[in-house]
């Protein structure tokens, strides 16, 4: 990578209990501002719908405890994030996280981007994808001092990079228990600026049901594409080339963790997450009547604006330099 262009890059797990209330999100990131050295942090929230708030905690660190390694998608410190596990942990501003997880699952990789060269051109700025879309996450977590154990839960990991996040953007992600086998969605939403405009929202991503993918978004279809976005919820219609997706995701605002997210080449977004929102999607085909599907206290929402006045308490961990390590 050349030393003066930005960069970012993240690694995430979401995992939810099968009976939804209790979600985690593990996030492994790299920022490089132009001409520095990149920084990376581990990112750990454990979501509680019984209890007051998410817990979290963020360590970052220096360029020298990063690696790419051959067998898996990044190390940071003596945290490891591979197809197959993750184990690590996390300590910052009195907090502490440890994980031991394993991964399985056979679902292919999805690429969210319509066509295979848009992740070799510079446009667009970021790209996204799921090394897996669909698995079952089985391990434990400990998060100031609470052990949590995961069996089989119904998880996803995810991967973005490039030189500058959107505008503004959502990610909607559920794995639904469907008639006749399982079905799951995984869309990213996102307004671009191009020189001085701002796009329409760009949706791009697809709805699985048992076993067919079908693609949702793409360049050709934002006129179709509806975004009614809040720091706690949203309605979208996401349109495709076979069916269409109307639904509406929310968050109790309790269960939800605001981050500042870094922009490589300078800025700032202020993002809430939750891993435990409920979502309800409708899906109409052409040929059949509509089928819907719920996920309660299951699905993830993630809202980034530049706008601060969401009223979501934020995490007092800064995006960007490496802290001294404890």
């Amino acid at each position: 990578m050349p030393a003066a262009a930005p960069h970012y890059e993240s690694f995430y797990l979401k995992a939810c209990a099968p009976q939804g209330g209790l979600g985690l999100w593990l996030r492994h990131t790299v920022l490089k501002p132009p001409g520095h050295a990149p920084s990376a942090a581990l990112w750990c929230t454990l979501f509680d719908a019984a209890a007051p708030g998410p817990v979290a905690v963020k360590q970052t660190l220096p360029a020298e405890r990063l690696a790419i390694p051959e067998d898996g998608y990044i190390h940071i410190g003596d945290s490891r994030f591979g197809a197959d596990h993750l184990v690590g942990g996390a300590v910052a501003a009195g907090r502490a996280a440890t994980w031991e997880i394993a991964l399985s699952g056979g679902a292919p990789p999805l690429a969210h981007l319509p066509r295979e060269w848009l992740y070799r051109t510079p446009l667009p700025r970021t790209k996204v994808s799921s090394p897996l879309p669909a698995g079952r996450a089985s391990g434990a977590v400990t998060v100031d001092g609470r052990r949590v154990e995961l069996d089989s839960w119904p998880c996803m990991v995810g991967h973005n990079w490039g030189v500058q996040h959107a505008e503004r953007w959502v990610w909607l992600q559920a794995s639904f228990a469907a008639a006749g086998g399982d079905a799951w969605l995984d869309v990213a939403v996102a307004r671009v600026r191009l020189g001085g405009l701002l796009t329409p929202w760009l949706a791009a991503g697809a709805l699985s049901l048992d076993g067919v993918r079908h693609p949702l978004g793409g360049p050709g279809r934002w006129r179709a594409t509806r975004i009614a976005e809040s720091a706690d919820g949203c309605d979208f219609t996401l349109p495709g080339r076979e069916l269409s997706v109307r639904g509406t995701v929310r968050a109790a605002r309790k269960d939800l963790v605001g981050w500042v997210y870094a922009d490589p080449a300078g800025g700032r977004h202020d993002t809430v997450n939750c891993s435990i929102a409920t979502m309800s999607v409708t899906m109409q085909r052409h040929d059949r009547a509509p089928l819907t599907l719920a996920c309660v206290a299951g699905a993830a929402y993630e809202l980034g604006m530049r706008e601060r006045d969401h009223g979501v308490p934020l995490q007092p961990f800064p995006d960007g330099a490496a802290a001294p390590e404890p």
